[in-house]
């Protein structure tokens, strides 16, 4: 799509025209290196040259990782950023291929402006560009052309000097010299460098700790998304005698973790309430937290240590933007989602390496492996049980279909039986921001049972054909006798009423899921 005739063009300057940015105005730019990164940046730049943009900062090579990028837009004070990402879609010339812009904060754009620019893109009929010679993205320096700059900068730098302030990085690399182990995969996307250069260059750890660390164009045939489907060795690897302390990995364009201990992979939902028990590990937290936020079908795990530990919370809909209000009015300092996504106020996105990071100061500091530090959560905070069930329904009809019946049925849910526990309270989530005061309707339809378990259905996806039903089932556990059930043990009962509460196979003739995780 992106590579037809005047179509990425006509986008770009749909963003142009919406942002309206003043005379002279520093944008940063740059990519996860995926198929047709390095062409798009150049017609970018020509185009920033003629619509009256003064200064392009460019990630050496054509990269940058998503936060990395939101950290220089706030470094360098500029007035935007235009990221050239799918995330964690896969690459290629039949891959995708995605453009995202943030605003100066460093954050997305939000749905108004993004709004706009699908509004402006269909009726734009012209673009400007600008006659200029094809740059060299792979040597750094200032290339100055009458009143316009491009200024190639080395991609790591400035992100690695902003996690030295928030981590120990003395008391880490102490640890990965003496006595833990470390495996980080980069799934040949952009992170590569910058697990280089921060886990074996300035933390010591060795060579062999970073793996697929160069980024390809198509990623070197592997799925790009850190879960426990599409990085199924790394599962692999952990179930293991002899696995390393840590494992971890990260997406595309590096917003996303997966971690893993020996013998298990970490529920997002419990690396952020980790985090928030442990945040006196870091120095960048130290402090101490202004609040937490978590999306709405996240696991409910960070909730009750927020609640014991005295700290605010806030349940929002999925969608950072969401978390960027709470961040800008410094009512948070940590915040998280289910899909492998979690930050901090350091900056306005999702941050994968970051988390790699905390995990590696909680686990030098604690002097204990990843499933013991785990484990010793659940006995103190109880379990929560996290499961999402992914049906990919290619008939779009069929899904609102679906959805449409289902809210219909909300209202009578309250009150039955027939599923085991009673169901309490079911509705549709509404949230309305505390910031801005802005009312966000339908996002989501959430089943509360009397027994501690939820069951959320959200109509989701961020591919290009069909539509995703996610089904999100979490269920609290303290009793320490049942800390480490079978999921089917702890979730199934959750999982038949969901399937027969949104009478799914009914539907869409979907006996089981299309993925688990």
């Amino acid at each position: 799509m992106f590579q037809q005739p005047h179509y990425l063009e006509s986008f770009v300057q749909a963003i142009f025209d919406t942002l309206d940015l003043p005379e002279g105005a520093t944008i940063v730019l740059g990519g996860d290196g995926r198929y047709y990164n390095r062409q798009a940046i150049q017609t970018i730049i020509a185009m920033a040259a003629a619509n009256g943009i003064g200064k392009v900062i460019v990630g050496q090579g054509g990269l940058l990782s998503t936060p990395a990028a939101s950290n220089m837009i706030r470094v360098r004070a500029a007035a935007a950023g235009i990221i050239l990402t799918a995330s964690h879609n896969p690459g290629g010339p039949d891959g995708d291929f995605g453009i995202k812009f943030n605003t100066a904060s460093g954050g997305q754009a939000p749905e108004q402006m993004t709004d706009a620019v699908y509004a402006r893109s269909k009726t734009v009929h012209q673009y400007q560009i600008a006659d200029i010679a094809e740059i060299d993205l792979d040597k750094p320096g200032d290339l100055i052309l009458n009143s316009f700059t491009i200024e190639i900068v080395e991609p790591v730098a400035e992100y690695a000097e902003l996690m030295e302030q928030l981590f120990d990085f003395e008391l880490i690399r102490a640890a990965l010299k003496n006595n833990i182990t470390l495996h980080f995969d980069a799934l040949n996307a952009v992170t590569g460098p910058y697990a280089r250069k921060i886990f074996c260059d300035l933390l010591g750890a060795p060579e062999d700790s970073v793996h697929n660390a160069i980024p390809k164009e198509d990623f070197g045939g592997l799925h790009p998304d850190p879960n426990p489907v599409d990085a199924a060795h790394l599962v692999d690897l952990a179930m293991q005698a002899d696995a390393p302390d840590l494992i971890a990995a990260s997406d595309g364009d590096g917003d996303r973790n997966m971690i893993l201990g020996r013998g298990m992979v970490v529920s997002p939902g419990d690396s952020l309430a980790i985090m928030l028990a442990n945040t006196d590990v870091a120095p960048g937290y130290r402090s101490g937290v202004t609040g937490v936020a978590r999306s709405m079908p996240t696991s409910r795990a960070v909730d009750t240590v927020a609640e014991e530990l005295g700290v605010s919370f806030y349940e929002t809909p999925t969608g950072w933007r969401f978390f960027c209000n709470l961040l800008e009015a410094n009512a948070i300092t940590l915040c998280g989602e289910e899909s492998f996504g979690t930050s901090s106020s350091h900056t306005r996105e999702k941050d994968g390496l970051w988390a790699v990071l905390f995990w590696l100061n909680i686990v030098a500091a604690l002097d204990q492996p990843v499933d013991q530090i785990v484990r010793k959560h659940w006995e103190r905070f109880g379990r929560c049980y996290f499961q999402r069930r992914d049906y990919f329904i290619p008939d779009v009809d069929q899904a609102a279909e679906m959805m449409q019946a289902l809210t219909d049925r909300v209202g009578a849910l309250a009150g039955t039986t027939q599923y085991g526990a009673a169901i309490t309270h079911a509705d549709i989530f509404s949230y309305k921001d505390p910031i801005d005061g802005s009312t966000s309707k339908n996002q989501g339809i959430r089943i509360y049972f009397a027994d501690g378990g939820r069951i959320v259905f959200r109509l989701s996806g961020t591919g290009t054909s069909g539509a995703t039903l996610r089904v999100y089932l979490d269920k609290t556990e303290k009793d320490i006798d049942r800390l480490e059930l079978p999921m089917d043990q702890a979730l199934g009962s959750l999982a038949a009423a969901a399937a027969d509460i949104a009478a799914i196979e009914k539907f869409t003739g979907l006996g089981a899921p299309t993925a688990i995780i």
